[in-house]
């Protein structure tokens, strides 16, 4: 570990941002009809022609690189070579999307009022919407927004068009070919549809390579979300590497010169599926989507939903991030329609670029005051769970400590949207107010709405278990805004942590103790691989500047006034090293030394719940399915558990390591009830 104590690291606080407008406003002062269907006349790449739809599928159906595939795919199977076309036709005709610009028009008058209905504002960096303008006439462009709502990639098309943009083609999920007219009209709004897994399914990998190839190509923005799909915890996933990799192919094959990727960041003030993700999370299955559940949907038009801030970002050149990362000679060895599986070069520097991407989208999430005031409610239900002690918190002290929170936050490099010329009391009351249905002010005091919970039902009505799942909806929906934040501090909290669980101050073994709280969280947070040093040396930079500590190349040492900072740092997460603790006395107490992965997630919530209900634990939060699965990702990653060759989906439990793990865990929990054994 490097020793110095000068960090290097520019100051977030000087980070230019744009400013925003409001694009709602002249839509609440003109005329919606005439919006839709005024002249849409978009630069697009060079000038090229827009391509029809039917046009773009038979360029691919007879491209050599399709017909290459076709042909091995028939000498593998013994297939005929017609059979094998015809299922490629299918296949096309499947995912394909069916741009026209009526069905926009028609989506572009409907959203205008439904936007105008559920939002107060939209507010858009016009200076990214230009730098996109200018990116689009120069070379292909990849957009990758946030993935937080169903609404996201009908809002970015929206966007587009309002701004006179090249309408993108978006890949879309499987699943909302249900919901058979509006599935269709999201195809002939640009979708192209994917399924979830095709396993090694040649044919169908190569129709989704070259067709996303040939829209990268020029013919129109490609647009998928990095996360793979809808973050239900609102903090970023671990992004998926497949289309990046398609999207990267033209480039690395030297098929055009460069391409530009736009990190776009969509921050909710108020989700509408707030409720929704945490009963998901909660083991309830998602509602299929359908035509039918979207109309029984339109209640959600009489609830107000704040604002919406959209951030395009600078667009990253990927020839920039190649250069010194990719020797591109390596695909001049074959021809370029023959198939070739990335190398470990070309794998590591596509990994590091999604990192790198999705970082981007979360530095430029802009936080509500909300996201402030949910993280210390939390908290402040957690310190109250002991006997005797009164619940809530005093809306003044909210306030106050919300005002200390933005400041540590701003000095962090928070992207915050706080109204400077408001006072901070109405802030906060403005804030509790949009989300009414999570908290409560009851003679001058605000706590969670945990005895709301239960949808107005009488409690005697509820078996505890159903009492205590109907609480962790109010939490889990708390800790989804709480999660939209966690970039900010999760360095500084890992550091904090590390400091407790330390042996002593020595530099050395608080790294040591940073190293392993980072390994551990690497499937919960996005913590890019290989930047230990640098995220330990942020962290420090952070703390030092704000008067936390004092580093020096041998000791790392809290302040006096550092002490408040290290408590909420640590108490930030502390619900996650206690979900992973948890996890691994199920493993070791409970669960055999085999079992499936399906069998996994319901016998832990069953687990859990118990200990809940018996005073075990402290946070109702580790019921999240979430932080259960990548608590699971974590030991297989750390060979705790292992897949066993040959049987599908079934895992075997080193018990002494995953108890040797949970020990080192338990180490590391400053402020909260350990795990007690049954037997006392």
């Amino acid at each position: 570990m490097a020793s110095k104590a000068d960090y290097l690291h520019r100051d977030p606080m000087l980070k230019k941002r744009d400013d925003f407008e409001d694009m709602l406003e002249e839509r609440r002062n003109s005329s919606d009809l005439r919006y839709a269907l005024r002249c849409y006349t978009p630069v697009l790449y060079r000038g090229v022609t827009p391509c029809k739809s039917s046009v773009l599928k038979s360029m691919v159906l007879q491209s050599d690189h399709i017909h290459y595939v076709i042909n091995q795919v028939s000498k593998e199977t013994g297939r005929a070579t017609d059979d094998v076309q015809e299922e490629a036709s299918a296949i096309l005709e499947e995912m394909a999307h069916r741009l026209q610009l009526s069905t926009v028009r028609f989506f572009a008058f409907t959203l205008s009022k439904i936007f105008k209905t559920l939002f107060r504002s939209i507010c858009v960096n016009e200076e990214g919407i230009q730098r996109l303008q200018q990116a689009i006439q120069e070379h292909p462009v990849v957009l990758l927004p946030s993935h937080r709502s169903y609404m996201d990639f009908l809002l970015m098309s929206y966007l587009l068009y309002t701004y006179d943009l090249a309408l993108p083609v978006i890949a879309a999920g499987m699943d909302f070919m249900g919901m058979k007219i509006v599935g269709e009209m999201l195809r002939m709004s640009g979708a192209f549809f994917i399924r979830r897994s095709f396993g090694g399914d040649k044919l169908y990998w190569a129709f989704l390579s070259f067709y996303s190839m040939y829209s990268v190509n020029g013919f129109a923005p490609v647009e998928f979300f990095l996360e793979g799909t809808r973050s239900r915890t609102c903090k970023s996933l671990t992004p998926k590497l497949g289309l990046l990799n398609i999207v990267m192919d033209p480039f690395l094959k030297g098929e055009v010169f460069d391409i530009s990727v736009v990190p776009v960041s969509i921050s909710y003030e108020r989700i509408l599926e707030e409720t929704l993700y945490a009963r998901e999370l909660l083991g309830v299955p998602k509602p299929k989507e359908s035509t039918s559940a979207l109309f029984k949907a339109r209640k959600v038009l009489s609830e107000d939903y704040g604002s919406i801030h959209v951030y395009f970002g600078q667009p990253v050149s990927i020839r920039s991030m190649a250069e010194g990362r990719v020797n591109r000679c390596q695909f001049n060895l074959i021809p370029r329609h023959i198939p070739k599986r990335p190398d470990e070069d070309i794998h590591n520097f596509v990994n590091d670029s999604a990192y790198r991407l999705v970082r981007a989208q979360e530095e430029n999430m802009v936080l509500k005051p909300w996201v402030l005031l949910a993280s210390l409610l939390l908290q402040k239900h957690h310190q109250n769970q002991a006997p005797g002690q009164k619940r809530g918190i005093a809306l003044e002290e909210l306030t106050q400590q919300a005002v200390w929170l933005r400041d540590l936050s701003r000095q962090y490099g928070a992207f915050l949207h706080w109204p400077d010329h408001t006072s901070p009391s109405d802030v906060v009351y403005s804030s509790l107010s949009l989300h009414r249905g999570l908290v409560r002010i009851s003679e001058g005091r605000v706590q969670l709405a945990l005895e709301q919970a239960g949808s107005g039902e009488p409690p005697s009505t509820f078996t505890p278990e159903e009492e205590l799942l109907n609480q962790a909806v109010i939490m889990l929906s708390c800790a989804s805004y709480r999660n939209q934040a966690l970039h900010v501090f999760i360095r500084p909290a890992l550091l904090a942590s590390a400091i407790h669980a330390a042996s002593s101050n020595k530099k050395q073994e608080v790294f040591n103790s940073f190293s392993f709280l980072r390994n551990t969280f690497s499937n919960e947070f996005i913590l890019c691989p290989g930047a230990t040093v640098q995220d330990f040396e942020e962290a420090c930079y952070l703390l030092v500047k704000t008067g936390v500590l004092q580093v020096n190349p041998q000791e790392v040492v809290v302040t006096e006034r550092g002490h408040r900072t290290v408590a909420f740092l640590t108490a930030l997460l502390e619900p996650f090293l206690q979900g992973y603790q948890v996890v691994c006395r199920f493993l070791c107490e409970e669960a055999a030394e085999t079992l499936t992965e399906k069998e996994f997630i319901p016998a832990v919530r069953k687990f859990i719940l118990k200990q809940i209900l018996a005073g075990r634990l402290r946070y109702i939060e580790v019921l999240s399915s979430d932080l259960q699965k990548n608590t699971l990702a974590a030991l297989l990653r750390l060979g705790a558990v292992r897949k066993i060759n040959g049987y599908v989906g079934t895992l075997k439990v080193n018990k002494v390591m995953v108890n040797s793990l949970e020990d080192t865990l338990g180490k590391k929990q400053c402020f909260i009830w350990s795990i007690k054994p049954h037997s006392e």
